[in-house]
């Protein structure tokens, strides 16, 4: 979108002691497990793919989840269902906060857990559960789809990024266990669009970036993605929510403008404003990511 190119800086930088700290415990972990749930945001299912988690996996059986369904459109959903699987991975598509989807996960899991008790029984073992890890960037939802997966709310979660800060083992039934771990990211993050949409959509803390120039990022953003495949995203999102038109603005223009407009000048109130509407889906259902090669993909 060459967002980076517009912001000449290395903007977003995140790292807390605790993610470290988990990721070292969850790679001890991982010898231990049968099945890796990757669970993505589907708003930026590219974004949200952590770049050493194959390395991690091995030849581990992973589940692919794209999570946050509700907040794309249909139409874009079955883009990405479509990308995926013409890449050898079978996405399930969930909305853990309110458990659509989240029974194709659990059956994944069972369909994994009969293959591994037959090559145990090959071996002249006994069947035990199936132990699966989540895995996921800050904030994708992963508490939310363990909750959704056990019927009750057994893990801490909310809409913000850093809750979980330690792994722990829960009982699914006695044929799954699952391993909750906390949001995983990169030491360094070296793709800032990935990270700037990262922050867009909530899921790095907050202090790893400044609103206005996210918030501005935002804005060009979005206009790319009209100008790109207008037809799959809602119309003039930003101007049906503000009355403002973006396109005729650069990011930077667009939100002092709007500042002007609604919040006399207040540039900061007006950048949270803009973040925080799209956060809750005010703006509608907007991807901020589509498939590469998009008119390509069958």
């Amino acid at each position: 979108m060459g967002l980076t190119n517009n912001y000449k800086l290395n903007l977003i930088q995140w790292y807390p002691g605790h993610i470290a700290k988990a990721e070292k415990n969850l790679k001890e972990h991982l010898s231990r497990v049968d099945v890796v749930f990757e669970v993505r945001d589907a708003r930026i299912p590219l974004a949200t793919h952590h770049p050493q988690i194959d390395e991690w996996v091995g030849n581990k059986a992973r589940v692919l989840v794209l999570n946050r369904l509700d907040m794309i459109p249909p139409q874009v959903r079955s883009l990405w269902i479509n990308y995926f699987k013409n890449r050898g991975e079978e996405p399930y598509c969930t909305n853990a906060q309110h458990g659509q989807g989240v029974t194709g996960v659990a059956k994944a899991a069972q369909v994994a857990g009969v293959e591994l008790n037959q090559r145990r029984r090959d071996r002249g073992m006994l069947p035990r559960p199936v132990r699966a890890v989540v895995i996921g960037f800050p904030n994708v939802g992963k508490s939310a789809l363990i909750n959704r997966l056990l019927g009750k709310r057994v893990v801490e979660s909310a809409a913000r990024p850093g809750v979980t800060r330690q792994l722990r083992w829960v009982r699914i039934s006695d044929q799954l266990e699952l391993l909750d771990a906390p949001g995983v990211i990169p030491l360094k993050m070296g793709n800032q669009e990935a990270a700037i949409k990262l922050a867009i959509c909530d899921d790095i803390g907050q202090a790893a970036y400044d609103n206005q120039l996210v918030a501005a990022a935002f804005v060009d953003l979005l206009n790319s993605l009209a100008e790109q495949a207008g037809e799959l995203l809602p119309r003039s999102p930003l101007y049906s929510r503000y009355e403002l038109d973006p396109i005729p603005h650069t990011g930077e223009a667009y939100l002092h403008a709007l500042a002007e407009y609604r919040h006399k000048g207040d540039v900061e109130r007006t950048a949270r404003e803009l973040l925080t509407d799209y956060r809750k889906g005010l703006l509608g259902t907007l991807p901020l990511e589509l498939p590469p090669n998009l008119y390509s993909v069958s």
